[in-house]
């Protein structure tokens, strides 16, 4: 298949890249390793969107930290996921810390950022009584949000494929070369080609620009990990909490996730494994040191959920975005924070280039901007429930007790594309409870495997050798049935 743009990376960067390129009248297609987009670093993503003051002005980091905080609001809208602004504070423990305070004031005064102002001792515990009395200053910001990185990514993913383009996941990238004319992509499952090839990559953007002969800059991977905590803390923050930033790190944070849950974390730690997302006990206690200074009253014991990301740092800390030395080759990579935010930034800049590298753009008369939003029960009125149920019999089972997720929204997130057991948790949230999947897993599956058609067996819980059950290898219990469980089994 010819294309003219080819993406490889479906992270929520490459989502929004193919998501803007389809306003145009081109022939794209987003090449994802794993079996569904955002699986990467999106997946582990804190679900922050800066507020615009974090990177310095003079960065490209900078630039397209305030240029995309401003663009989430309509594409929330559009396209119906999770996003609301609550502010944060960037607080200071020490004297020796107010100049980083000075810092982001001018950051913000230079950018042109509304609202942005120094708060006294006083207003902090006014505003925040559960932080510590020992915080001096804090630096507000009410443009900063959260969002769920993976529903944007996925909202952003269909989309695209709605306007027409190709994604295909399960698709690794195994060679690329250019043959004069076209980049040849070969992948396992088919060689493709195309006339651009936007390297989106995440983790593996610097071996992926290695294929393709401008391997001049390394990607390192920096490991954070995190932790979910009980719903019974909900509203104990209000703001997203930020320590003062290290020059790696913007350090560990208390986040009161959209669906209102607290998050706390996350660690910096350089690791030269580029899948090593385990969480550790030196972990744990490195997050909630930290965070007690901040909030005395958070406890690990509230922990429900932990898991690590990778975040992929590039040499010299800034993102590398633009045109290279092979012709039609564009990097969109060392995309670590604030990329969530500027990703919509990014995919407009990636635009410009591609119009400066003579990519005839004709914008199409048929774009559909607008997505079908997708149906979260537990967000609904009372009211709204029972009118919804009463419409469509699907809504009136809890499959997901702990977020009130519906069997109607289990079956919605298959139709949309989910294919495993991780697919359906970050549509639906069916899993990410209390209990943590024990109520609503087997449910989940028995949906999948009928409404895919595939045995329990074949069932992952995020692709490749992620099984959730196996073939039954021997007779239990006297019973004599043949080997292998379907649904229904047990």
């Amino acid at each position: 298949m010819l294309y003219d743009v080819l993406i490889i990376g479906g992270g929520i960067v490459g989502g929004a890249i193919a998501r803007e390129l389809s306003r145009y009248e081109l022939r794209i297609a987003l090449c994802e390793k794993e079996v569904e987009v955002g699986f990467g670093a999106t997946k582990a993503n804190s679900g922050i969107i800066h507020g615009g003051h974090h990177a310095a002005p003079d960065t490209l980091k900078g630039r397209l930290e305030w240029a995309g905080n401003q663009l989430w609001d309509e594409l929330a809208a559009e396209l119906g996921f999770g996003f609301e602004r609550i502010g944060e504070l960037t607080v200071a423990l020490y004297d020796e810390q107010t100049p980083v305070l000075d810092r982001l004031l001018h950051h913000a005064a230079v950018k042109g950022i509304p609202g942005v102002e120094l708060w006294t001792p006083e207003r902090i515990q006014q505003e925040e009584p559960a932080l510590s009395h020992d915080i001096i200053a804090a630096v507000y910001a009410p443009t900063t949000g959260v969002v769920n990185p993976y529903e944007a990514c996925y909202a952003l993913a269909e989309n695209a494929a709605q306007n027409g383009v190709d994604i295909l996941t399960g698709f690794p990238v195994l060679r690329l070369h250019w043959n004069g004319e076209l980049w040849e992509v070969m992948t396992p499952g088919a060689r493709l080609a195309s006339r651009f090839v936007i390297n989106a990559a995440g983790l593996y953007a610097d071996q992926v620009a290695a294929m393709a002969g401008v391997g001049n800059f390394a990607i390192h991977p920096r490991k954070g990990q995190e932790y979910l905590l009980d719903k019974r803390l909900r509203g104990l923050v209000k703001r997203v909490i930020f320590p003062c930033p290290s020059p790696v790190s913007k350090g560990i944070l208390i986040i009161p996730t959209y669906d209102g849950t607290l998050m706390v974390g996350p660690t910096a730690e350089d690791t030269t494994d580029r899948e090593d997302r385990s969480t550790s006990a030196e972990g744990a206690r490195t997050v909630f040191d930290a965070v007690r200074r901040l909030a005395p009253g958070i406890n690990q014991k509230d922990i429900i959920a932990q898991f690590a990301g990778l975040r992929a740092s590039a040499d010299g800390e800034d993102f590398i975005i633009g045109p290279t030395a092979r012709r039609g080759f564009i990097n969109a990579a060392g995309i670590q924070s604030p990329g969530l935010t500027a990703a919509p930034a990014i995919a407009r800049m990636i635009v410009e280039i591609l119009q400066a590298e003579n990519l005839p753009m004709t914008l199409r008369n048929d774009f559909v901007g607008r997505a079908p939003h997708p149906v979260h029960f537990a967000a609904l009125s009372t009211q709204e429930q029972i009118a919804l149920t009463l419409r469509h019999p699907r809504y009136r089972r809890i499959v997901c007790r702990c977020e009130t997720v519906t069997e109607g929204e289990v079956i919605d997130a298959i139709e949309r594309g989910a294919s495993t057991l991780d697919g359906i948790k970050f549509r639906t949230r069916a899993g990410m409870g209390r209990c943590q999947g024990g109520f609503c897993t087997i449910r989940c599956m028995e949906l999948l495997s009928r409404l895919r058609r595939l045995p329990m067996t074949a069932l992952t819980k995020r692709g490749a050798d992620s099984w959730l059950v196996c073939e039954r290898q021997e007779a239990v219990n006297g019973d004599e049935r043949a080997p292998g469980i379907e649904v229904g089994d047990a």
